[in-house]
């Protein structure tokens, strides 16, 4: 049986969402989600890059946040039946994170067995035959066939099968190709 990895944040979870919504509330900004998908906190507003940095740390940051595309339950079940699914997710970017991720997991995909969550630093590590991933420098890193997620913040590679959304997913994986 093949094996997908997928990639948690801006691939079935909006972080920048929250992300944005909470930095906007809290330091009284009006950033604009284009603005925020497309350049960095550190870049914007380099005095309050720390403080983003503890934002994001909150042991409760990442347990309430919307899934980025609803089509991500339904696919990634019917996936899940004829893939070995794993998670990897870049926890180690965000140490604070891990109960968070972890119950978030849980609470939408409880069909996905839990020993296939993988808190990791470089996806490197994670052997599978894919991984779905938002983030190039993962893809590259990779030792199988990556497929880039699509987001406006990765629109200028071309590197990789790029996917913008959970139909094109199904699409892509099934019915599954012998």
């Amino acid at each position: 049986m093949k094996s997908i990895a997928v990639d948690m944040d801006q691939v079935l979870a909006d972080f920048l969402g929250k992300a944005l919504r909470v930095f906007n509330e809290r330091f009284n900004k009006n950033i604009s989600r284009e603005e925020f998908e497309i350049s960095r906190i550190e870049v914007l507003y380099p005095e309050l890059s720390n403080e983003f940095y503890l934002m994001i740390n909150e042991p409760d940051f990442f347990r309430d946040l919307e899934l980025e595309d609803a089509d991500a339950v339904p696919v990634l079940k019917e996936l899940s039946e004829h893939y070995e699914v794993y998670i990897a997710t870049a926890a180690m970017d965000v140490p604070g994170s891990f109960h968070a991720k972890y119950e978030w997991l849980l609470e939408y995909f409880p069909f996905l067995n839990p020993a296939h969550f993988i808190f990791c630093g470089d996806k490197k590590v994670v052997k599978a035959d894919y991984l779905i991933d938002d983030n190039v420098r993962q893809l590259q890193s990779f030792t199988g066939e990556g497929i880039l997620y699509s987001q406006p913040y990765n629109e200028q590679f071309n590197q990789f099968k790029r996917v913008c959304n959970w139909r094109e997913i199904k699409e892509l994986f099934l019915p599954v190709k012998q």
